[in-house]
């Protein structure tokens, strides 16, 4: 049994979600590394599972990721209205962090694609700075415009990377990955949202106390309020959360 199926699953409104803490997390997508077979990395919150709900494809692209983090204090509320419990939120931000620690101590490679042009690069001055030793083979901000997949992709196999992040935001990032996943033949591919924003210092992330207090989500609505329809999402996904939760009972 590897390590991934050895991670208990819960499951939001069909979504599956592994219930695994970050250093567990970290563990598997070393694994992953070693394994060397290509493996898509997921972080799900309300949003995606929403909107997992609209897309089928969306919804197919999550449902063959091989490992799915819980990203999003709403997956934590839902876990306990659902009479379980997520052990912690696995953010991208933090995973990125942590994975070039990683690789610094073992020699990976990473590769970092998307956000807008020069963010990649900056992203990969503060990771190298923050781990010496980091090898960063490759940044590029690309498109997930099907027209570019093919000089993406020989830009990042050419690198021959053992982590490739990519940051074109959900869904794109995720459909783009599932799309691509066996010809970039790259052991770990996850997809970060907004990660090479706020390493690279382009994106103010919100105080430790608030993220610690699960109001992320409020600093963000502050400093982005152009994200209000968005964040509609939680309270729809809370709500037929509840929904299900009751229908079950019954």
């Amino acid at each position: 049994m590897t390590l991934v199926e050895q991670i208990p699953a819960l499951r939001f409104l069909g979504v599956r979600v592994h219930n695994a803490s970050s250093a567990e997390a970290l563990q598997i997508l070393e694994s992953f590394i070693q394994e060397r077979r290509p493996h898509q990395v997921v972080t799900v919150n309300p949003e995606f599972v929403m909107e997992a709900r609209r897309l089928p494809e969306f919804r197919d692209a999550l449902a063959g990721a091989g490992l799915s983090l819980p990203d999003g204090v709403g997956l934590l509320v839902a876990a306990r209205i659902q009479g379980a419990r997520l052990k912690e939120r696995v953010t991208g931000v933090d995973t990125v962090s942590r994975v070039a620690a990683l690789a610094a101590r073992k020699g990976y490679n990473l590769f970092l694609l998307g956000a807008a042009p020069g963010v990649a690069e900056e992203t990969a001055k503060r990771l190298t700075a923050a781990n010496p030793g980091l090898r960063i083979v490759g940044t590029y901000a690309g498109s997930p415009a099907p027209e570019d997949e093919a000089d993406i992709i020989a830009r990042v196999t050419g690198a021959n990377p053992d982590v490739l992040f990519v940051a074109y935001g959900a869904p794109k990032q995720d459909l783009w990955i599932a799309r691509n996943l066996a010809r970039l033949n790259v052991p770990v591919v996850m997809g970060i949202g907004g990660a090479l924003d706020f390493i690279s210092g382009r994106t103010r992330r919100a105080p430790e106390w608030m993220q610690q207090a699960g109001l992320e989500w409020l600093h963000r609505l502050i400093c982005e309020p152009w994200r209000w329809r968005r964040m509609l999402a939680l309270p729809r996904f809370l709500l037929q959360v509840i929904a299900e939760r009751i229908a079950g009972g019954r």
